[in-house]
């Protein structure tokens, strides 16, 4: 019942922009927190930014100063706005939201960048 619907992904060259989107339905509950997470081919699967609640953010090393997570508060959604983009941010993206202590995740969105 509950899901996460996600858009924006696609295919960039080195320096250019993407912004993402990822909104909750099927629940009644607003998220505690929601946040991106990213996983690249052989690698686990790892936090690039979150939101709490309240506004609090936080967000990985590698991302600092290029992505911004933003959050709409009337309905549960949130949004990612990566600039300069650099091949290392190739991976597929996925949206997760907590609703009483419970994950719930996204179908996951591919995000390349490349010559």
């Amino acid at each position: 019942q509950v899901q996460l619907v996600e858009s924006g992904g696609g295919l960039v060259q080195p320096g250019e922009s993407l912004r993402l989107s990822c909104a909750v339905s099927g629940t009644i509950y607003v998220s505690t927190t929601m946040g991106w997470y990213r996983q690249a081919p052989g690698k686990d699967r790892e936090l690039v930014a979150a939101i709490r609640r309240g506004g609090s953010t936080n967000y990985a090393d590698s991302v600092k100063g290029r992505f911004n997570i933003s959050r709409d508060k009337m309905k549960d959604a949130i949004y990612l706005q990566m600039d300069n983009l650099q091949p290392e941010d190739t991976a597929v993206y996925y949206c997760n939201a907590n609703i009483r202590q419970v994950n719930f995740w996204g179908q996951g969105t591919q995000v390349t960048v490349s010559l």
